[in-house]
Formats: C-alpha cells, sequence, structure tokens
C-alpha cells in the first residue's frame, strides 16, 4: 500500500515539473514575439516582397506569420506595377498580398497611391508623348485612386495617399503631379481615396521626417488640407535611420509635432544601416545612386561586436521612445523581412552587405530583438 502511494505521489510530482517546464517553455516562446509582446501598444509590422507573397520561402512565411500582424506590399502596389498601361491592371500579387493578411488575421496596408517614383510615364504623356493637360491628369489619378481602392474596399484599413511630397527643406516637391495639377492634386488624392473608401484610414508617408525643416513642411501642408476640409488620418515616418542619425531627440518632436494636428502616427518603413553614407544626406531619396567601392561596403564578412552593441542600443533606444508615445503611434513596420532581402543592400551603392533588420540572412532572431524585447517587458 505505502508503495504504491509512493508511486502514485512519484508521478504526480513529475507530472507537476513537466507542466511547470512545459509552461515556462511556452511562456518564453511568447514572449520571444514582438506582436506578442507589444500586444496592446501598437501593431508591428513588415514589408512583403513578391517571393514572399507567392509563398516561394516557406522560412521567411513562416518567420512573418510568427512575429508581425500588420503587413504592407514592398512593390506590387505602387501604380509603377498595379497599373503599367492606362487600360492595364494587374492585380495578380495584389490579390494574393491581401489574401495572406486576411488569412492571418493581420492589418493590411496599401502602399501607395501617388507617388513621383515608380509612377507609369503613360499617368502624364498622350500618346504623341506630349504632356497631358490638367483635367486629363486628375482624371487618370482619380480613376487610379477609385479602381485600386475600389477593389480593396473594407479588407485595406490603411492607404499611404500621397507619399514623399516634401523635400528635406520644407518645400513642396515639384513632381509632376505638381507641375501638372499644381498643389490640388493633394487635396484631390485624398478626396478620392475617401469617396473610394470612406472607412479607410488615410496617411500621408514620408521620409526623413525628423529634420527640423522637413517637419515644419510637412506639418504646414497637412494643416494647410485640413484647413480646407481634407481628411487625413495619420502620418506615416518611414524611419530609414542610421547608427547615429537622426537624434532620437529630433524623431521625438517630429512625433509630438505631427500628433498635435490630431492624427496618428505611424513608423511605416524602419530599418537601421550599419554602413557608412557616400553622401551627407540621411533620408531615403530611391533616385540616388552612388558607385561601389569597397571602403563603402566594410562589413562584407560581418559586423565587428561594437557595431553590434551600438545597432542593438540604438534599436533599443528608438523602441522605448515608441512606447513612451504609444497614445500616439498605431505601428511599428519594418521594411524587409531579414537582412537578405532588405533593399538597404543596394541603396544608395549596389552590391553592399548591410544588416539593417532584426533577423539574420538565415531568418534566424540578432541580439538586437532581446534588446526590444526588454525594452517592453522591463516597462511592465
Amino acid at each position: 500500500m505505502k508503495r504504491k502511494r509512493w508511486t502514485v505521489s512519484f508521478l504526480c510530482i513529475c507530472g507537476l515539473i513537466i507542466g511547470v517546464t512545459a509552461h515556462k517553455k511556452a511562456d518564453h516562446t511568447r514572449k520571444s514575439v514582438l506582436k506578442d509582446a507589444y500586444a496592446g501598444k501598437f501593431y508591428i509590422g513588415t514589408a512583403l516582397n513578391e517571393s514572399q507573397i507567392e509563398g516561394k520561402n516557406e522560412k521567411e512565411v513562416a518567420l512573418v506569420k510568427e512575429q508581425f500582424n500588420a503587413i504592407v506590399a514592398e512593390n506590387c502596389m505602387k501604380s509603377e506595377r498595379i497599373h503599367p498601361e492606362e487600360n492595364t491592371y494587374d492585380f495578380t500579387l495584389p490579390d494574393k498580398f491581401v489574401a495572406f493578411g486576411e488569412q492571418n488575421g493581420m492589418q493590411i496596408n496599401g502602399h501607395t497611391l501617388i507617388w513621383h517614383s515608380q509612377a507609369p510615364e503613360w499617368f502624364f504623356e498622350d500618346g504623341d508623348g506630349n504632356t497631358v493637360s490638367r483635367e486629363v491628369l486628375i482624371q487618370r489619378m482619380k480613376e487610379h485612386i477609385h479602381t485600386v481602392v475600389g477593389r480593396y474596399k473594407g479588407r485595406v484599413k490603411t492607404w499611404d495617399v500621397v507619399n514623399e511630397a516634401v523635400l528635406d527643406n520644407g518645400n513642396l516637391r515639384k513632381s509632376k503631379f505638381y507641375e501638372i495639377i499644381g498643389e490640388d492634386y493633394l487635396k484631390l488624392a485624398f478626396e478620392f481615396a475617401r469617396e473610394a473608401d470612406p472607412e479607410a484610414k488615410l496617411y500621408y508617408n514620408d521620409y526623413s521626417t525628423a529634420l527640423p525643416e522637413k517637419r515644419k513642411g510637412i506639418v504646414r501642408m497637412v494643416r494647410k488640407l485640413q484647413e480646407q476640409g481634407v481628411s487625413i488620418d495619420g502620418i506615416g515616418m518611414q524611419g530609414h535611420v542610421d547608427i547615429n542619425t537622426p537624434a532620437i531627440e529630433e524623431f521625438e518632436k517630429s512625433i509630438l509635432a505631427f500628433s498635435e494636428l490630431g492624427v496618428k502616427v505611424m513608423i511605416t518603413e524602419f530599418d537601421m544601416t550599419v554602413l557608412p553614407s557616400p553622401w551627407e544626406k540621411t533620408g531615403a531619396e530611391v533616385s540616388a545612386k552612388f558607385e561601389y567601392s569597397k571602403e563603402m561596403d566594410p562589413y562584407k564578412e560581418g559586423l565587428p561586436h561594437n557595431i553590434v552593441r551600438t545597432f542593438d542600443s540604438r534599436c533599443a533606444a528608438f523602441f522605448k521612445l515608441f512606447l513612451k508615445h504609444e497614445d500616439k503611434i498605431s505601428r511599428v513596420t519594418f521594411w524587409g523581412v531579414n537582412d537578405g532581402n532588405s533593399w538597404r543592400n543596394n541603396w544608395p551603392v549596389p552590391g553592399r552587405t548591410d544588416y539593417p533588420l532584426l533577423f539574420d540572412r538565415n531568418n534566424q532572431p540578432k541580439s538586437a530583438i532581446d534588446s526590444i524585447l526588454a525594452v517592453v517587458y522591463n516597462n511592465r
């Protein structure tokens, strides 16, 4: 009888130990997931490239499902891709992108409707190659926005309506939209998007938003649109930063300045280059291009420990800032899934090896993730 009781007790103790161990393992797993760690704070998103949308890289797709709860298409929704000819739309990839988000319960973000870059030339020309009239471009813009936004009405929750319309000095960019239509193209773009889906959240999106003059220019532009009765829900701060600039304090000033307009703030394209810059600018002007040199590509074989520590510390500093202003920020999105498919490897110097994201080229978490997770868990 005693032996039987001892056996039962032993089994109970073993079961308790196994249960506690399993609980600890499950808790550890949960705590290593970004979207879980920041649940209730803001969405944690990533940009998907064509291969990921097509499901060609199973490990990357699994990583997206595990770590993120918001997605944005890196390229396939830009007008050049989705509307290559006047009477031709290609919704093949965008449809798959939206379906992926819906199947995995993610917030789906549309990027981008009106952008001077990666816009098809036919937008601005007639059949003879002449510049179209103001009326023609307005109609083309309206038709494009109504068709794209209308197709995903109620499914794509947020749209980058206008992208990168303000220069670093705060002045409006003299794009073809501006030259042909005038400043009104901004107002019209938001009005057309609102008509196409009254429930969608509409954003203005830009880089280098921590620059004081650019900050003022964006505030000035958005305030003027608001005074004209235009409804803007948020401002996207792209967050293409490096390990030295911009100053965290300047980034915070922009979060505050934008939120004071009565809109939400999103960090829409966060990544952090560790590579030297071949120019004095720190933005994301995609037209910039410089010749390759070994001096501009110092970490081909991997990062030294001091750079890793700096990267990790700066990532933590940014997330401390985001957490401090969680009431103002609705989403933080990384521009890419892993280091290997980041645009930073080819901009502004093609062929470099950069390490700007949280997962390495083998989809393994980097030490920066621990720093980012510690920010939120140490704050509880």
